[in-house]
Order: structure tokens, then sequence, then C-alpha cells
């Protein structure tokens, strides 16, 4: 296999998977963050050179071989997606941070502009037939949640009335711990967000976002780039917006990076190529009637980072319950998403681009195995992880075989 370089997220030393673990997987690249610093405050060359470090040693001290070569999440902060507060300090921040990575020789950025939660799920354990287990998102759960726990002004707008009784019904047969659980599940915080927020925190960003519609929003994203991108560019670096996930509306906040209409308006907005996509085929493959690789063909020029995961749709709505699958097991046709990778990556060799393999990770996985017993953090297991590498490797190597090929 020629391109689609391996690479695999890490949290850090506190990371139940760590690099020995990652060796063995086949792993080429690290995807890291400093997930200590609060966000809005400059990553400095200490930091970012101590993170670099952790990367290069095993567990036992000797090298690894290998590097930290993409950044997941430089997070941005809810003054700078809301444009108040401190939202010119933190993307002078933002901006600092950058050209201490660039020093560092990381070049590929990853972002999101979620508001409020960076992702959503209402169960991190769900058990599947096989007895393995994932994160799901139960839309009843969610609206219970959403009515009857944080009790949302105006909640009952977005659900219609069968589905507000559903929730009634399945908040009522809830306990105390389960009630709070589910509030754990979807508020305090999932591995990588920027920030973890209380329901109180959620009750006051929902108040800010009351006046933010979805253009506004995006104005402000736009407006964003504008600012970095010609920093990123000064520096050789790649940008790229993670997609809503779950892609559509939750807690009426806006969503404005769910469809391959939203990432064309700001792709057309920002025409540079330094600001990009991180093109992730779970939350883009929640919505059915997003074409995954049709999306790759079209905007393949601007994807500069891949998350290859696979999740089962439990309805063919817009907005609905999904759980994560195995990589070849859910509802995205990974053999058809890796081929349109491929041809990508020959366009821009025949180019002469420099960025013509293009870095993917494994993306979450079902817990499987001894990822039961070791607990590591939700939706990264060692072994799930290992397993969904070694099936995305298997169709790369054979699309990209001379027998196939000629």
């Amino acid at each position: 296999m020629r391109d689609m370089r391996r690479t695999w997220r890490w949290f850090g030393p506190g990371d139940l998977v760590g690099i020995s673990d990652m060796l063995q997987a086949g792993v080429e690249g690290v995807v890291t963050a400093l997930h200590h610093v609060p966000t809005g405050t400059v990553w400095t060359a200490d930091e970012i050179a101590r993170r670099q470090g952790e990367v290069a040693r095993r567990g036992d001290g000797r090298p690894s071989g290998l590097v930290w070569e993409v950044v997941e999440s430089l997070p941005v902060s809810e003054d700078i997606k809301t444009r108040s507060g401190n939202w010119q300090a933190h993307i002078d921040a933002w901006t600092e941070s950058l050209r201490h990575l660039a020093d560092a020789g990381i070049s590929t950025v990853c972002y999101n502009f979620m508001p409020v939660l960076d992702w959503t799920r209402t169960d991190l354990a769900h058990e599947v037939a096989t007895g393995a287990t994932c994160m799901r998102f139960d839309l009843t759960d969610f609206a219970a949640f959403d009515l009857f726990v944080l009790e949302r002004d105006g909640a009952e707008a977005d659900y219609d009335e069968a589905l507000r009784r559903e929730a009634r019904t399945r908040f009522e047969a809830m306990d105390a711990d389960r009630r709070e659980g589910l509030a754990r599940n979807v508020v305090f915080g999932l591995p990588g967000a920027a920030e973890s927020f209380t329901l109180s925190d959620v009750r006051t960003q929902l108040g800010v976002y009351a006046e933010i519609s979805a253009e506004d929003l995006r104005a402000n994203l736009i407006a964003f780039l504008e600012a970095v991108t010609p920093v990123a560019e000064e520096l050789g670096m790649r940008l790229c917006c993670h997609p809503d996930d779950p892609p559509f509306p939750l807690l009426g906040l806006p969503r404005i990076m769910s469809t391959e209409e939203d990432y064309a308006r700001v792709m057309q907005a920002v025409p540079s190529r330094a600001s990009g996509i991180t093109f992730c085929t779970g939350s883009l493959g929640a919505r059915a009637d997003n074409d995954l690789p049709g999306m790759i063909d079209r905007l393949g020029d601007r994807i500069h980072f891949l998350h290859l995961r696979n999740v089962t749709r439990e309805s063919d709505a817009v907005r609905g319950s999904f759980h994560e699958a195995e990589h070849l097991g859910g509802d995205t046709d990974m053999v058809a998403v890796i081929a349109a990778v491929l041809r990508e990556e020959a366009r821009r060799r025949e180019a002469g681009r420099d960025d013509h393999s293009i870095p993917f990770r494994p993306d979450h996985g079902q817990d499987i195995l001894d990822d039961q017993a070791r607990k590591a953090q939700p939706g990264y297991p060692a072994i799930g992880r290992l397993k969904g590498l070694a099936e995305l490797r298997g169709i790369a190597a054979a699309l990209s075989h001379a027998e196939v090929t000629r």
C-alpha cells in the first residue's frame, strides 16, 4: 500500500492504550493533543516538545520511532464560535499555537466548530449481539434527557408527540443512577472534548446561543478561518474541520458542518487549500442522505485527514438513533470510500502534491476481547481499533494491488 498513512489517536500518558500497543498494531504516526491546556490559551513550545518526547518513547523508555503527526484537536473556544467575550484574544492564542506547532514540525491540525458539546452519545457501552460493546446515540434517550433532565426551554417543539410520549415513558422507567448516567454521558465530556460542562453550564451556554442562527454561526466560522488561514498558509500548515457529531441539530443548537452543502459553502468562502476537511465517515455516515464516496470525489482536494469508522443507522430519518459498528459492518460502504480516497491520492501524485498520502486513523471501534477488561477511553479500545485498522489496510492493499489495478 503506497498511500493512506496509518495513524492512531492517543490521549497522552494516562491513555490505557499506550505507545507500545500502537507499534504492535502497525501504526506509522500519532494523533494527539495537549488536552490539559485550557481552551483559549497558547500551546507553548515546551508543552509541545514534552508531548513529542512522550510519543517518541515506549513504555519501557526505549525509542518508539513514532512522531506526533496530526493535532486532534486544537480547540476553538465558545467565545470564538459566538464571536463574543475574549474571542479576539483566543484567536491570537490559536494562531500563536499554530506557529509553535509549525516550529515543531507538525503541519496538520484538526478542529471542530460544534457549539457547546463536541460530540454526543447517550450510551458508552451498548452491547451488540456478539457481546461486544460500543457507543450509541439513542434519540429517545436523548429526548428524555433534553425534556426531563435538562428541562430545556422550548424542547417540546423539537420532538413530535409520539417521541415525547415515548421519552416520558423511558424517563419514568429510569432510576436515579440511570438518569445520572445518561446526563453524564451526554454532558460531562467524552475523550478529546475541549471542555466539560455541568448541567448548569449547558443551560448558560444554550442561553448564549439562543440568539445565534445557523447562518450566524457559519459566518463566525468563516470569519475565524479568514483570520487563521493566512497564518496556516504562511507556515505551510493544513487546517481541517471535523463534521458535526451527530450531523443534525440537538438542543436547539445550530449545526453547520453536517452535509456536503455545508462543507462546500465554507470551502468556497475560504478557497485556500490550507483550510480543509477532516472527513469522518462515522459522523457523516450517520445521515443516510450523505453520499460519502461522492463527497470524497467532489471535495477530495481539501481533505487533509480521514477518520474511518462505521455506524449502523437504526432508521432512515435524518435525525435518528445509531450505534458504532464494526469497520466493515455498518451502513457505510467502506470499500467504496477507500476506493475514492485512493483515486484522490492518485490525482495528487499526478499533480506533484507533497500531501498525496492522506493520514487516516481507525476511528472508534467496538470493545472486544481484552478491551472489556482494559476499560480504556470510551470509543477508543485497543483490540477493536486494531481489528478495524487491519480491515482498512486490507481493503487498501487489495484495491492497490497490481492484479486489481492493471
